[in-house]
C-alpha cells in the first residue's frame, strides 16, 4: 500500500518532468510554430491542473497532519502554504496568458523555480520529520486519503480562498466539481495529456 510519501513523491516527479519538458520545449523566442505554441499552453495547463489538486488535498490532509505530529510542525507547514499561496497566484496568472505573451516565458520559469524549491523543501525538510512521527500504518492511511481526495480535487487553483483544512474539506468537493463542469465545458485539459 502506498505511503503519503510514495502518493506525494508521485505528484511531485510529475510536475518536475512536465516542467522541465516546458524548460526545454520551443518558444516563442526559438521560433515555434503555432501549433508547438498551442501544444505548450496545453502543456501549461495540465501544470496547472497536476498542482491544484496537489495542493488542494496537502492543505486538506498533509499539512494538518504535520502541525499535529511535529514539535515545529506549525512553522513548517506555515512556510509551507505560504510558498503554495504565492503558486496559485502564479498559477492563475499564467493560465490566462498567451505563449505569445511577453511575461508567459518569464512568469514560467520564475515558477518552475519556485516550484522545484519548493518540492525539495517538502521532501528534504518536512519528508525526513514526519517519517519518523509516522508509524508504517499511519503513512499509508494518510496515503489513501491524500490519494482518494485527490480524485475529487479542485483542477484550477484558487488563491483567494483560505488554507483552511476544514473549509478546504467541506466547500473542496463543490469547488472540484464546479471546477470540472467548467473544464468539460470548455474543453480545458482535453488535448493535455
Amino acid at each position: 500500500m502506498p505511503t503519503v510519501f510514495d502518493v506525494l513523491g508521485a505528484d511531485h516527479a510529475e510536475v518536475k518532468q512536465m516542467l522541465s519538458e516546458l524548460e526545454t520545449g520551443p518558444r516563442i523566442s526559438t521560433g515555434a510554430t503555432e501549433a508547438q505554441l498551442s501544444d505548450r499552453k496545453e502543456r501549461v495547463v495540465r501544470v496547472v491542473m497536476a498542482s491544484s489538486r496537489h495542493e488542494a488535498v496537502e492543505e486538506q490532509y498533509f499539512w494538518p497532519t504535520v502541525r499535529e505530529r511535529l514539535a515545529d510542525g506549525s512553522e513548517l507547514a506555515d512556510q509551507a502554504t505560504h510558498q503554495e499561496e504565492e503558486a496559485k497566484h502564479a498559477l492563475a496568472h499564467l493560465e490566462k496568458l498567451s505563449p505569445t505573451d511577453g511575461e508567459f516565458d518569464g512568469l514560467l520559469s520564475s515558477l518552475n523555480g519556485a516550484t522545484r524549491e519548493h518540492i525539495a523543501y517538502e521532501e528534504e525538510q518536512v519528508w525526513p520529520k514526519l517519517r519518523q512521527a509516522l508509524s508504517t500504518a499511519e503513512a499509508e492511511a494518510l496515503g489513501t486519503k491524500i490519494a482518494a481526495a485527490k480524485k475529487m480535487a479542485p483542477t484550477r487553483p484558487h488563491p483567494h480562498t483560505p488554507a483552511s483544512p476544514a473549509l478546504l474539506r467541506a466547500a473542496g468537493p463543490a469547488v472540484a466539481v464546479t471546477d470540472r463542469l467548467r473544464d468539460s465545458f470548455t474543453g480545458r485539459g482535453r488535448r493535455a495529456g
